[in-house]
Order: structure tokens, then C-alpha cells, then sequence
């Protein structure tokens, strides 16, 4: 059996960020909630490198070299480089290729591997995550940020990311 009933509606998250992202505008994309915050297009970045980083970097999964991240524990992510603007394509294929990742381990992971613990430094901390814990990391992480995305596009007048909406039968 594998863990994919456990986390059934991720890939509706999924879907339901990477349509809104991939009809917005460069100008769109560019918004700033408020001057000191990232603007969308790196929040975005953010969101898929963190994907990259858990997914590959920390539990070894292996993916990371067909996504924009393919060093995700010493590159830089998007979001380090405020003046290199990502598009809603470049965006769209980040989530698409790190959801690759995800998706693929939601079928072949057993709900015994959840147990499983991973020790990741951090600096000069030493931590241990098991793979369950990271599973919700992620997934938390992005619902965070797609609630931080849309009030942001909200108060543009834009259409938000609705991740709970049941999809049309």
C-alpha cells in the first residue's frame, strides 16, 4: 500500500496554485504584498525550492536534476535573486518538475517508511526529521504561502488560489 490515500488532495493544491500562476502577467507576478516582502514570482520560487531542497536534497529522492533546482542543498534559490524576475512559465515548470518528485514518492513510498528519520545539518545544528514530518513541512509550507499569495492577490483584485473548492464532477 502506498502513502498517495494518506495525502490525497496535495495534488489538487497543487493544480489549484499552478493555474492561477500560469495565468498571471510579469507585471502581476511582480507584486509586492509590501515593500520589505518578496514579490509573487518569488514567493512561487520559494514554494517549488523547498520542494527541491526536503524532497531531494534531504531525503535523497532523486528528480532534482530535472527541475531549475539540481544542487538544492548549495544553490541559491530563485527568491536570493531579486533581480532576475521569474515568469509564469519559468513558475509553472518549477511546480510542475518539483511536483514530479512529490508525486512520484506518493506511490512508491509504504506508510512504514513514514517512520523513517533523516538527520539534516543546519549550520552546526544537528536535526533528525522523519519522512512524515517532512510530508507535512511541505505540505503546510505551501498552503501558508498560497494563503500569503492570496490575500496579496486579492487585495490586487485578482483571483486567488482556492485549495479546498471540490473540483467539478
Amino acid at each position: 500500500m502506498s502513502i498517495r490515500p494518506f495525502y490525497d488532495r496535495w495534488p489538487q493544491y497543487n493544480r489549484r496554485l499552478t493555474e492561477v500562476i500560469g495565468a498571471m502577467t510579469d507585471k502581476q507576478l511582480a507584486i509586492r504584498p509590501a515593500p520589505q516582502h518578496w514579490p509573487i514570482w518569488a514567493t512561487v520560487g520559494h514554494t517549488a525550492g523547498g520542494r527541491a531542497y526536503w524532497l531531494c536534497g534531504v531525503l535523497g529522492e532523486p528528480g532534482a536534476e530535472a527541475t531549475p533546482f539540481p544542487d538544492p542543498l548549495n544553490a541559491e534559490g530563485w527568491e536570493d535573486d531579486l533581480d532576475h524576475p521569474r515568469s509564469a512559465d519559468e513558475l509553472v515548470a518549477a511546480l510542475d518538475t518539483t511536483w514530479a518528485v512529490a508525486d512520484r514518492l506518493l506511490d512508491r513510498w509504504t506508510p512504514e517508511m513514514l517512520n523513517e528519520e533523516v538527520e539534516r545539518l543546519y549550520g552546526d545544528q544537528r536535526q533528525v526529521h522523519s519522512r512524515a514530518s517532512i510530508l507535512q513541512r511541505l505540505i503546510t509550507h505551501e498552503a501558508y504561502h498560497c494563503g500569503e499569495l492570496s490575500q496579496t492577490l486579492g487585495i490586487a483584485g485578482l483571483p486567488q488560489i482556492d485549495l479546498w473548492w471540490p473540483d467539478e464532477v
